[in-house]
């Protein structure tokens, strides 16, 4: 009998979740499908929302490029208002379809938006229920909406160009939940990434200025923040130490000099690496011990260097070690000096060695971490060298 009766509710539970489908189906050819999102302040205070919408016909044959001949693949449509959701609808009583937010991957806030304080955008875009949390929030100098205006020669439309490089580890990608929980964490102050708007190229036979490869969507770093409001900037080679100090996988080629020919340069892929951060409290100095290991494979060599020699390999793994030491003190020292943040999450470390401090100290982290004293230790390890034991020109001699 028990049996009978669970078979029957599971069977009306099916039938229920069919006819709730019924109900609230809306076909593919109502739907705005929104690629990515812009936020700009204007010059009279209002919030600028701006949508890049697929084109869907345009997607229909695969991922084709944008470049010329090609049919628009994307619609950027923008509105204004007090709030964002006072500009979404404005911007649904102008776009012909239910506008969808489900595949919308990018969100992008220009820096006049970012420098006032973007918790208003993050709050509307964690509330809305069809947006994902995943979605990579970036940073630009200039218009969110120009960003999105900007067209892309080898993927259909600029977000996607995003997407691809993000993929690859071209940059620090930060998804829209981890911006939320570092505006929470007292222990780490905000970052995301910078994308810019560079010509990269050039399509030949194109007019020139008028190419679509003239200006890319390009990673340019990060963008620093204190609290919800944008301060600053860190270059492409600073995010890189930012990320070795945080913790995050450790890729990237770095390029150092020859031991023996300082003039001739080696270039190393890193393929892992990790970070430990040991803090030290007295009751009034704090100190960091921070310890890097870094293992690469030589990929480029224009020395004479046999580095089949024990004594060599030792030699560019010193070298190895101290550009990684300089990159990342560079970065702790703009961090600390000038902006006085701390973006590596060394108060979360902190936190778990000194939990009865943490408490008289957490809502003045940032100050206390401008003062304290932090040493960098690396330990380099060259693991592959690639088939040749010296570089080309050495080979024979």
């Amino acid at each position: 009998m028990k049996k009978r009766i669970a078979t029957f509710l599971l069977l009306l539970l099916i039938l229920i979740s069919f006819l709730e489908g019924c109900w609230s189906r809306t076909e593919l050819n109502e739907l705005a499908i929104v690629l990515g999102a812009g936020v700009d302040l204007t010059t009279s205070g209002q919030i600028q929302l701006t949508l890049q919408i697929a084109i869907p016909k345009a997607f229909a044959g695969g991922e084709g490029g944008g470049g010329k001949g090609k049919e628009a693949a994307s619609w950027v449509i923008s509105a204004e208002g007090k709030t964002i959701d006072e500009a979404e609808g404005y911007l649904a009583k102008k776009v012909p379809r239910k506008i969808y937010w489900g595949n919308c991957n990018i969100l992008v806030i220009g820096d006049q938006m970012a420098r006032k304080g973007i918790c208003p955008v993050t709050d509307f875009f964690l509330r809305e229920g069809q947006t994902r949390e995943s979605m990579s929030i970036i940073v630009t100098k200039g218009k969110a909406k120009d960003f999105l205006e900007t067209s892309s020669v080898l993927a259909n439309t600029s977000v996607q160009a995003v997407e691809v490089l993000s993929r690859r580890n071209s940059g620090y990608s930060v998804p829209l939940w981890e911006f939320a929980e570092m505006l929470e964490n007292k222990g780490v102050e905000p970052v995301a990434s910078w994308v810019s708007i560079q010509q990269t190229g050039s399509t030949p036979g194109a007019d020139k200025g008028n190419s679509p490869a003239d200006n890319q969507a390009v990673f340019s770093g990060v963008a620093v923040f204190k609290g919800d409001k944008l301060i600053g900037w860190l270059n492409a080679n600073e995010t890189m130490g930012l990320l070795w100090l945080k913790g995050e996988t450790m890729k990237g080629t770095i390029t150092v000099p020859s031991p023996a020919e300082p003039d001739k340069m080696i270039s190393i892929q890193i393929r892992q690496g990790s970070t430990e951060v040991i803090p030290e409290y007295d009751g009034k100095n704090l100190f960091f011990k921070v310890n890097l290991k870094v293992e690469g494979d030589v990929l480029d060599e224009q020395s004479h260097e046999d580095l089949t020699k024990t004594d060599k390999i030792k030699a560019l793994e010193e070298e190895m070690a101290a550009e990684v030491k300089k990159r990342t003190t560079a970065v702790l020292e703009k961090a600390q000096r000038e902006y006085g943040v701390d973006i590596f999450g060394f108060g979360n470390a902190f936190h778990r060695s000194y939990k009865v401090d943490w408490r008289g100290l957490k809502d003045r982290w940032d100050e206390k971490f401008t003062q304290a004293k932090v040493k960098i230790s690396v330990e380099a390890h060259v693991r592959d060298i690639g088939l040749l034991g010296k570089g080309v020109n050495a080979v024979g001699q």
